[in-house]
């Protein structure tokens, strides 16, 4: 990825920062992303202590926000030149019986889950079409976006319309030579996985068992995935990757 330049919204921790680290590690000119200024300069920093690349700086915004993404835009071109990859990373959960949820968390998930993934490509579209060179826009989404689940209505809506979205600007910008994808992991032992274990009370084990490798991923794991789609050496576009363990293939429920 030398000589390329990435974007990862959402990436001053998670699934976020690891797959900044692993665009770094990789040669990359890389933004790291957050509305927290702070929290993203942190994580720049410490990328470039494990990394020793000097490319990568924190630009804060708010992918809630077109102009404040069309700044982070505006910045990374003027610092780089281009704009080569963009990852639509940023995403938040909140929980509760759909009979109960109130419009406003409704429409707060859908503004930064989906919303916020299609103003980021967008801006991001424009940019690649303009240059000429083609690029890689990579969603993350979620397996929850594929399947039903109690208590997770906004979330597992909003995570169905970016596979669609996915879809649809792969099919719509292919002619620019700008490849689409989506990478939809299961359970990455994250933050945000740990804080719903603690708020719903879920048994780990039973994710263990509904996971037929048996264990929980690694953030790092799904970064290889992002590295691969971002590095464009594959003849994909609109495609859906599932780090999940193999959770969506499996039938039966549980090996127990």
């Amino acid at each position: 990825m030398h000589d390329q330049t990435a974007v990862v919204t959402g990436s001053s921790s998670g699934i976020g920062f690891a797959i900044a680290r692993e665009f770094a590690s990789r040669g990359a000119n890389v933004v790291i992303n957050s509305r927290s200024e702070d929290r993203a300069a942190t994580a720049a920093n410490e990328i470039t202590d494990e990394t020793g690349n000097e490319s990568v700086i924190p630009i804060e915004a708010d992918v809630t926000d077109p102009d404040s993404l069309g700044e982070l835009v505006d910045q990374t071109v003027e610092r780089y030149g281009s704009l080569d990859v963009w990852v639509n990373n940023a995403g938040i959960n909140i929980r509760g019986p759909a009979e109960d949820m109130s419009l406003s968390d409704w429409q707060q998930v859908i503004d930064v889950n989906l919303t916020g993934a299609f103003s980021g490509a967008q801006l991001a579209g424009q940019r690649m079409i303009e240059q000429g060179t083609g690029g890689s826009i990579i969603n993350v989404s979620s397996m929850m976006g594929e399947q039903g689940q109690t208590g997770r209505t906004p979330y597992n809506t909003s995570k169905g319309g970016v596979n669609n979205l996915t879809r649809c600007l792969a099919v719509e910008w292919a002619e620019h030579d700008i490849q689409v994808n989506a990478i939809s992991p299961g359970y990455i032992r994250t933050d945000m996985v740990d804080d719903a274990q603690d708020q719903i009370g879920f048994d780990e084990q039973d994710v263990i068992d509904r996971t037929p490798l048996g264990r929980f991923g690694t953030p790092e794991e799904v970064a290889n995935c992002a590295a691969f789609l971002a590095e464009r050496e594959h003849f994909m576009t609109g495609e859906i990757l599932h780090p999940d363990g193999g959770w969506l293939s499996f039938g039966w429920g549980s090996k127990s």
